[in-house]
């Protein structure tokens, strides 16, 4: 049975060729006892597709080839034995459970304490495991994963330092949203060059049982001064603008608005790798940016690309 041919495609900023998509197709045959993840990693170095720091693009790999499968276009590697078959889940605990209520308004909790989330999925129990549980039980949108560049954010307060008020993530930007391009007035050649000083907002979750009137503002407010900073600590160079997409037949999008955020328009429907014009009306969001200097769209269209190193990186030179 012949396979289906392959077209040019680009996904994460990288254009693919026939070749390209063809070896990757090869790759997932020949090499599927190796597992997914090694075949990602396997395709990145034979592609060169790496960050600026010279770390494999592994993580955006292993999606456009879980894509290319959603499409028929090569088959996946059959799971391991290891492991239950199906998502990973997140693991209960009782500290994810609901919690007694917190109330007040945003100057009774104050101080707030925004804490970066440090340690990965080996750290059990900690506050990564935290984070994890938190947002998969209480957001609508459970936690997955994101691509590339992240921080996270833990809000207590230095009032009730055990008990944690909300969550944050942050990530890869979207890579195309005509609003904000249109706002920033870039070409495609300055897009895909400095895409990178621009972090999403891509999860924001006051826990249900926090009813903190002004809360969720404040919270923007103080992430908005500290994130330039963590975000130059660990990835090596600044951002210059700030985004999210708000589900308007969810939330209205009051406590960016509060936080000053700039409401640009709808998106068009399509997600952030949608090449093929597949999604449903429903997938709206609208669009906010918040700005975290002065000339933001003049400084996207004429800064060098940044210079991207790993986490730890600078750490390992000393």
């Amino acid at each position: 049975m012949s396979q289906p041919s392959l077209q040019p495609l680009t996904f994460a900023g990288r254009e693919f060729t026939p070749e390209d998509l063809e070896l990757i197709r090869q790759l997932t045959c020949d090499c599927a006892p190796l597992g997914i993840t090694e075949i990602a990693r396997t395709a990145c170095e034979l592609l060169a597709w790496r960050r600026p720091s010279g770390g494999l693009k592994h993580l955006e790999c292993r999606r456009l080839i879980e894509q290319l499968a959603g499409q028929g276009l090569l088959e996946l590697p059959a799971r391991r034995a290891a492991g239950a078959p199906g998502p990973r889940r997140t693991l209960r605990t009782a500290r994810g459970e609901w919690q007694r209520e917190v109330q007040g308004t945003a100057g009774d909790w104050e101080p707030l304490r925004l804490e970066v989330v440090r340690g990965g999925p080996s750290d059990r129990g900690g506050d990564h495991a935290l984070f994890k549980e938190l947002l998969d039980r209480h957001h609508y949108l459970g936690y997955r994963v994101p691509f590339g560049a992240s921080l996270r954010y833990l809000v207590r307060s230095e009032r009730a330092p055990e008990t944690v008020l909300a969550c944050l993530l942050w990530s890869s930007p979207a890579w195309k949203m005509a609003p904000r391009d249109r706002w920033i007035g870039w070409s495609e050649p300055e897009r895909a060059r400095n895409l990178q000083y621009v972090v999403n907002n891509s999860r924001f979750l006051i826990l249900p049982w926090v009813r903190v009137k002004g809360l969720a503002s404040k919270i923007l407010g103080a992430c908005a001064r500290r994130l330039a900073g963590d975000w130059e600590q660990r990835y090596g160079y600044r951002p210059l603008l700030l985004e999210t997409l708000v589900d308007a037949t969810r939330f209205r999008g009051t406590c960016y608005r509060a936080a000053n955020w700039i409401h640009l328009g709808p998106t068009s429907g399509r997600g952030r790798m949608d090449r093929a014009h597949e999604a449903h009306a429903k997938a709206v969001k609208e669009i906010y940016v918040y700005p975290l200097c002065r000339h933001v769209p003049q400084r996207l269209r004429e800064a060098g690309a940044p210079v991207w190193r790993e986490p730890g990186e600078e750490a390992e030179r000393r």
